[in-house]
This record gives C-alpha cells, sequence and structure tokens, in this order.
C-alpha cells in the first residue's frame, strides 16, 4: 500500500563501503580567536509564536517570555562571512536573585523545533531547576523560524516529488520508484537549498550554541537534550570541554557509529525498535485483555497481522484501508510515547477482527483510520483544481541536511534493495522500514566533502555530563547510552526501566537526580536505575 514519506521523515523518523573522513572545522577552526559575540537583545515575541504556545502555558508565564535572533556565520572557518539567524526563546528564572545560568534545550530531530521548549519546560524540570535557571529555547540552523532550509519553491513542487515515493517500498516498480523520486529530492536540494546546504552539521550547530552560550553572558554551558539533541550535547562536550558546566543528555545516539558508519547505526536503530515492540507485546499479554485489548499471544496476532497485510490491504468497518505500512507507521511512532500505547493496542485488535471477521463480535471503539505524521514536507496542497496559484513551500527539509552531512553512507544506492532484505531478516518489522529513510535518500546527497565533527569523544569535561537512557528506549536503544558513557571522557549513566523516547518529566527520581545535578554539580551515581512514574498497562 503506498503511503507518504511522512513516517520515514518523521518517525525515523535512518555505506556499504567507507573511506576515511576527516572533519574540516575540528581541527584548524577550532584553534581560531574567538569572535566578538553580541549580547542577545531580549525583545517582545511575535504573536504568532505566542499563539502557538500550548494552552498549558498560563497568561502570566507567556507574559514573561521574551525572544531574541541570535547572528552566526553561516560558515565558522570563515567568521567574517555571510551571516545567519537563530530564533531564541527565553523562560526567565523565577528568583532572578539566585540565577545560576542558562539552561539550553534541544529536542531532538534532528529538525526539531525547539523554540518554545523553554516555554513549556515545567514539563521536564522540577520548581528549583526553573527557580534558579533561565531556560533558552530554540530552532537549530535551517530549521523552522531560522532559515529554514527549503528543497522546494512550491508545494507542488514537494506534492510530485512525494508521488511514488514509498515509506515500505516491497516489489521491484516501488523500490524503482522510491530510488528516483529520492533522487529527484536530492536534486532539488542541490538548486534551491542555498547556502546552508554545506554548512547544516552538527559541529555547526554547535558552535552556534558557544556563541548563544556567550550571548547571554554564560562562562560554561549548561544544556539538556532530547535525542539528536544528544549529539548537540556529547559534540559540544568534546570541542569545548572546559566550557561546558552541566550537560544532561536523554535518550541517546551513539555518536562514534553514528558518525562513522551510518549504515551500521541505522541498522542498528531498527533492532532497536525491535527490541520495544517485543517487550510491549510480552507486556501486553502480562497485563490481559482487562489491561490490553490486543492481549492474547499478541507477538503471535501480531506477525500474522503482518502476513496477511503484506499480501492486501484490510478494509475497516468504516470504509477505510489499512495496508502494512500503515500498521508499522504507526507502532514506530507510538512506541516513542507510552501514554500512547493503550489507543494502540486498541487500534491494533481492531484490524486484527477486521483481518478475521470469524472471530468473536465486538465493537469497533477506536478510530481505525491509521495516526501517521503529517505528509512529507506538510503536503497536502490540492492539485486538482485548475487555475490555482503556486501554493508557498512553508516546511522545511532540514531532517536529511543534517543526517546525510553527519552520517556517512556509501554513494550509490544500487544495492539498497539487497540491504533492505538483510535488514529485513535481522529486524523483520522495522528494518525495511528504517532502511527506507537515510539510507536511500543519504547516497545521492549533494554534500560531498561537509566539516563535521568525528571526534575524539574522550575529552574530559570538568563536571561529569549525565546520561539518560531507557531500558526499552526505541529509536535510541538503550544500548546506545551505554556506549555513550563509555565513549565519553567523564560521565554517569542514568537507567530507568521505562518504555518510550526519552524520560524527563515522567519520572520523578530521575528528574530530582537531575535537579540536583543541575543546580549542584552533584552528579548522580554511575549505574543508578529508576523507575517511571506509569509503566504500561497498570
Amino acid at each position: 500500500m503506498k503511503s507518504s514519506l511522512a513516517p520515514v521523515r518523521l518517525a525515523l523518523a535512518s555505506a556499504l563501503v567507507l573511506g576515511t573522513i576527516v572533519s574540516g572545522l575540528g581541527t584548524a577552526s577550532a584553534q581560531a580567536e574567538p569572535s566578538s559575540v553580541r549580547p542577545a537583545a531580549w525583545g517582545q515575541c511575535a504573536a504568532d509564536v505566542l499563539a502557538s504556545l500550548p494552552a498549558s502555558v498560563t497568561p502570566e508565564e507567556r507574559a514573561r517570555l521574551t525572544c531574541a535572533t541570535q547572528e552566526v556565520p553561516v560558515d565558522h572557518s570563515r567568521p567574517r562571512g555571510e551571516k545567519t539567524g537563530i530564533a531564541m526563546m527565553k523562560r526567565p528564572a523565577n528568583d532572578p536573585t539566585k540565577k545560576i545560568g542558562t539552561i539550553f534545550l534541544n529536542p531532538g530531530g534532528p529538525g526539531g523545533s525547539g523554540l518554545i521548549r523553554g516555554a513549556v519546560s515545567k514539563n521536564y524540570f522540577q520548581p528549583q531547576v526553573l527557580d534558579r535557571f533561565d531556560v533558552v529555547g530554540f530552532d537549530p540552523r535551517g530549521v523552522a523560524r531560522s532559515a529554514p532550509l527549503r528543497c522546494f519553491r512550491t508545494q507542488e513542487e514537494a506534492d510530485a516529488v512525494n508521488e511514488g515515493w514509498y515509506a515500505l517500498p516491497r516489489t521491484t516498480e516501488e523500490i524503482t520508484s522510491s530510488i528516483r523520486q529520492s533522487k529527484a529530492y536530492t536534486d532539488y536540494c542541490k538548486i534551491n537549498a542555498g547556502p546552508l546546504l554545506n554548512h547544516m552539521s552538527t559541529e555547526a550547530v554547535v558552535r552556534d550554541l558557544d556563541i548563544m552560550r556567550e550571548s547571554v553572558g554564560d562562562k560554561q554551558l549548561n544544556f539538556v537534550g532530547f535525542s539528536y539533541g544528544t549529539l548537540i550535547g556529547s559534540t559540544y562536550a568534546n570541542i569545548f570541554p572546559q566550557r561546558s558546566r552541566a550537560i544532561v543528555i536523554d535518550g541517546n545516539v551513539d555518536p562514534q557509529l553514528r558518525l562513522t558508519n551510518g549504515t551500521q547505526y541505522d541498522r542498528e536503530r531498527a533492532r532497536g525498535f525491535e527490541i520495544a515492540l517485543d517487550a510491549m507485546l510480552k507486556r501486553c499479554d502480562a497485563a490481559g485483555v482487562a489491561k490490553c485489548a490486543f492481549a492474547g499471544d499478541a507477538r503471535g496476532k501480531f506477525e500474522a497481522m503482518k502476513t496477511a497485510l503484506g499480501k492486501a490491504p484490510v478494509t475497516m468497518p468504516d470504509g477505510s484501508k489499512v495496508g502494512l505500512a500503515d500498521v508499522i507507521g504507526r507502532v514506530s511512532g507510538d512506541l516513542y510515547s507510552v501514554p500512547r500505547f493503550g489507543t494502540l493496542v486498541a487500534w491494533l485488535q481492531s484490524v486484527h477482527k477486521a483481518l478475521n471477521p470469524s472471530a468473536a463480535a465486538a465493537s469497533f471503539d477506536v478510530q481505525s483510520v491509521v495516526e501517521l505524521p503529517a505528509p512529507l514536507n506538510n503536503a497536502g496542497g490540492r492539485m486538482d483544481v485548475d487555475p490555482l496559484p503556486d501554493t508557498p513551500y512553508t516546511a522545511d527539509d532540514s531532517y536529511y541536511a543534517v543526517n546525510c552531512t553527519d552520517k556517512p553512507f556509501a554513494r550509490t544506492n544500487r544495492f539498497w534493495a539487497d540491504t533492505a532484505s538483510k535488514w529485513e531478516k535481522e529486524s523483520p518489522t522495522f528494518g525495511r522500514y528504517q532502511a527506507a529513510s537515510d539510507l536511500l535518500t543519504c547516497p545521492t546527497w549533494p554534500t560531498r566533502h561537509p566539516d563535521r565533527w568525528i571526534g575524539p569523544w574522550n575529552r574530559k569535561t570538568p563536571n561529569p555530563v549525565v546520561v539518560v537512557g531507557n531500558y526499552y528506549d526505541p529509536a535510541t536503544q538503550y544500548l546506545f547510552s551505554q556506549r555513550m558513557v563509555k565513549e565519553l571522557g567523564n560521565a554517569r549513566l542514568i537507567s530507568v526501566d521505562s518504555f518510550g523516547h526519552c524520560i524527563l518529566g515522567r519520572s520523578a527520581a530521575t528528574d530530582a537526580a537531575v535537579a540536583k545535578y543541575l543546580i549542584d554539580l552533584e552528579a548522580p551515581a554511575n549505574g543508578s536505575v529508576f523507575q517511571p512514574n506509569v509503566q504500561p498497562f497498570a
């Protein structure tokens, strides 16, 4: 069943022969004299930015928020060259008389907009942290309000490229079409992306972050990063170890693997989703049907569902069709969030019943239309009404711009089908789905010799970096957090017996340990294990 590329871009939201890679900025430019940085000019936030805040941000909190745009070089090796702007939003400390400094937040992605994260920082931090720190969210370069990198001029161009690009290419026709359309996409990027195209590495983001740190007057950085943001934090700790005060990284990548072997990294990401799915299905059966609607040989039912949907989609009671790509896309997305497990298993049970109509009758009381992320690049402009003016393209293409710059892949996707089949044997549910992301697109990405940091990763920071990892994190498996701690020169590991991607704000004991570290620089004992506030199907 054809699906948009959105699940690949957003949920995974992922070479055959690798050469030696040298980081350009990691050596010469690291020795350059720092440029003079003007203090951030905080002022009133734009009305549409404030309108985008969730209702949980009270009027009193909104009134305290301020915004600024920090100027940074497009190319940090040419600090006096062309500039770009980084959009920032600040939530001031509740008690400015006791302020320690500023915490910068990154929500992940890559390509995740972090601008409003400071405004909702009470979701992640205990009150005593918010008393003592300003919290700044920002959109990294090329993202959202920070000079968005765009591969298309119009939505119609994006829609044309999306057509025939499959989230789960299985047949020869689907594979051929997806390879062709992914090449068309990278061709559009080469034409339209502009000067940022060659300067979207995590290293460039980290150098922006150091300028932002200086712009708020902090001598050392306080940073909390989630998912891809853990690569930002760990990179900063190694480029600027002595400028690092307190760095917390939650839901960790394996930086060394990611920056030296993109293919193997994505292959192991698929395994992480398999581990999380298997644990969820076992937990479902253990809970029983009273608490998990899909219980009763959940694994057997799931495998039978995959087999059936691999042959043809099923028609649901409301007339919608659900195919294999829909199921894998929804499961991969919902594994990120424990609160979504309940509706996920109910939906899986409804699909199971549609495939087995002779089973005991039961009402379909859950949504039967698959809840996938928005179409690729927010596609959705109508093309069936003529004439209409071109629809402005308002999304950005920072996801691939960062990943295809950071992660090395072979410069051909000629062997994609063989690799996808191999991954599918190892990771039967998610292997092919993961392969349909970066492994399909990055081989033809137009940046050939990017400046990017590939190490070392073991430079010692004055205080330990606090690494937080969930046992059943699908997107960044627990093994990655273990590797992160080993690769960093000074780090402590907090483990959480939890499902879902990242944990801050969902585990009181973890939040307390992080608060003590941020405020007092007292790092938790290495190997500490905490529990989440809520377990699935409890």
